[in-house]
């Protein structure tokens, strides 16, 4: 469990609880990492390395500083789209230098605190969000899908049956491993025709190496990189938080959101050093490492370190990996992050949770930006809530025995949504003597209400009625007090004053 303390026994068991199942785990994600990095570099117009050495690296460095255990954090899609016009319009280096900015923005972020915000985000969010997500998984296949070799599909046939049949035989190797290998041993003995990873560019042929970004250190430098280094940060944390909270949920564990925001500073700072791209936490590969039964910080370090072993020493091997293994790998990635019960529970679950699990599949499918699709879901989330609310908003009242006194009895809560309903309750034509507000059983919340308030009290008033706020809580007459103007000394002539 993660609590915001250090604990050095928490942090070894992350590390060595699992160490078996981690280390063949993070095997399997290696692997598919590279496919993905090739293809998130030629998205953001830059070299295969590139993609490539931020996946290492983003991955080893997370494994030491982030705040979630298991998940993976590599180069993506979700950044690299955004890099695509600085590096059309100015080159690889400033790519590398809006990197660096975007970590640091990623550790002000996490040291703000943050990645308390995932707490406003809705299970329908959290459902649409996952959807959305198996839904582009399987759209990103689909190149590799059409216009293929045609033994392309019995080889993503045969990768399928072994992953899913062969737990029924044993569990000792994570299926997605065995798949790979199996299907890479029938296509090199074999010789079958069909796109390898050799196909997709060319792995680099040294280690990474320090390299400062070559830009001007200036002004206009920085005004060039700073929006696309905004973006990339608030993305590619939001991207990050959203995976964390769906890897919590799988696990039964809880993560540390803050200490997240700033490992994934950390590690896109250090990143724009060794001439690499920005990258986030991938919900796909996290999905993978999780279902081969990765848990601690060693899948994540074993992912990054295997990669680059991978790419730069037994590039030769790994060119010749067919697609069709990785394809199938995330196919199951994809069925089995989408959550099918979401299809049958739109008949039994509240319309407005539907409406918002839906808004936010319709605009990540459409837009390919997640960041968007939660944003329009935490949106009308926060709609539907206050409409909902405002729907509990009452006003009653009671007349005197003499009729000249009027009670009225606010219920629920006053805000922006409710003050209509408010201001409809009173009637300032009524002949009374006094009116009394007992707002005991109400909260009032902004200041759209307090201006409510006002507006009811200096009505009557002009009416020639004594008003008395009755029942404030402490909160709600520590706003009044302090925005409120109906009871300032000149309050009821400039009332009447607006009033002419």
């Amino acid at each position: 469990m993660a609590t915001n303390t250090f604990s050095l026994t928490r942090y070894r068991q992350e590390w060595f609880g699992n160490p078996r199942a981690d280390i063949l785990s993070g095997l399997v994600v290696a692997m598919a990492l590279i496919p993905e990095a090739i293809a998130f570099s030629i998205i953001a117009g830059v070299d295969p390395k590139v993609g490539l050495f931020a996946s290492f690296s983003i991955a080893v460095i997370i494994a030491f500083v982030g705040g979630r255990p298991g998940m993976i954090s590599a180069a993506t899609a979700a950044t690299a789209v955004l890099m695509t016009p600085l590096v059309a319009d100015h080159g690889l280096e400033y790519l590398l230098a809006a990197t660096v900015l975007a970590g640091v923005l990623q550790v002000i972020f996490g040291i703000l605190r943050l990645g308390s915000l995932m707490r406003f985000v809705s299970k329908s969010v959290m459902t649409g969000f996952v959807n959305a997500l198996a839904i582009l998984i399987f759209m990103a296949q689909l190149p590799q899908l059409i216009n293929v070799p045609w033994l392309t599909y019995p080889l993503i046939a045969a990768a399928l049956a072994i992953i899913y049949l062969l737990p029924y035989v044993t569990r000792a190797v994570p299926s997605p491993l065995i798949a790979i290998i199996v299907i890479t041993a029938l296509s090199m003995i074999f010789g079958f025709n069909v796109n390898h990873v050799g196909d997709m560019g060319a792995l680099p042929e040294s280690f990474p190496s320090f390299h400062m970004p070559a830009v001007p250190f200036t002004l206009e430098t920085l005004k060039i990189i700073l929006p696309y280094s905004l973006a990339v940060a608030l993305v590619g944390l939001m991207e990050s938080l959203m995976t964390a909270q769906l890897i919590d949920d799988l696990t039964d564990t809880r993560s540390n959101k803050n200490r997240e925001c700033v490992g994934q500073g950390v590690a896109n700072f250090a990143t724009g050093f060794i001439g690499a791209m920005a990258g986030c936490a991938m919900i796909g590969q996290s999905m993978i490492n999780v279902k081969s039964g990765g848990r601690g910080r060693l899948s994540t370090f074993i992912a990054g370190l295997v990669l680059l072993i991978l790419v730069v020493v037994l590039d030769k091997w790994v060119s010749q990996i067919p697609m069709p293994a990785l394809v199938a790998v995330m196919i199951m990635v994809s069925i089995g992050t989408f959550s099918w019960s979401s299809i049958k529970n739109l008949k039994h679950h509240p319309r407005s949770s539907s409406i918002v699990m839906l808004a936010v599949v319709a605009v990540v499918v459409a837009t390919h930006n997640l960041a968007l699709g939660v944003l329009t879901g935490v949106l009308l989330s926060g709609i539907f809530f206050a409409a909902k609310i405002a729907r509990l908003f009452s006003v009653s009242s009671t007349l005197s025995d003499d009729q000249t006194v009027r009670t009225y009895n606010v219920h629920g809560q006053l805000f922006f949504a409710s003050v209509e309903r408010f201001n409809q309750a009173f009637d300032f034509k009524e002949a009374l003597e006094k009116v009394v507000i007992d707002v005991s059983r109400a909260h009032i919340w902004d200041i759209s209400s307090v201006s409510a308030l006002d507006m009811v009290v200096l009505k009557f008033r002009r009416e020639g009625a004594d008003v008395e706020v009755i029942g404030l809580n402490e909160a709600s007459a520590t706003i009044v007090d302090k925005l409120a103007v109906h009871d300032k000394p000149d309050a009821l002539e400039r009332s009447l004053d607006q009033g002419h």
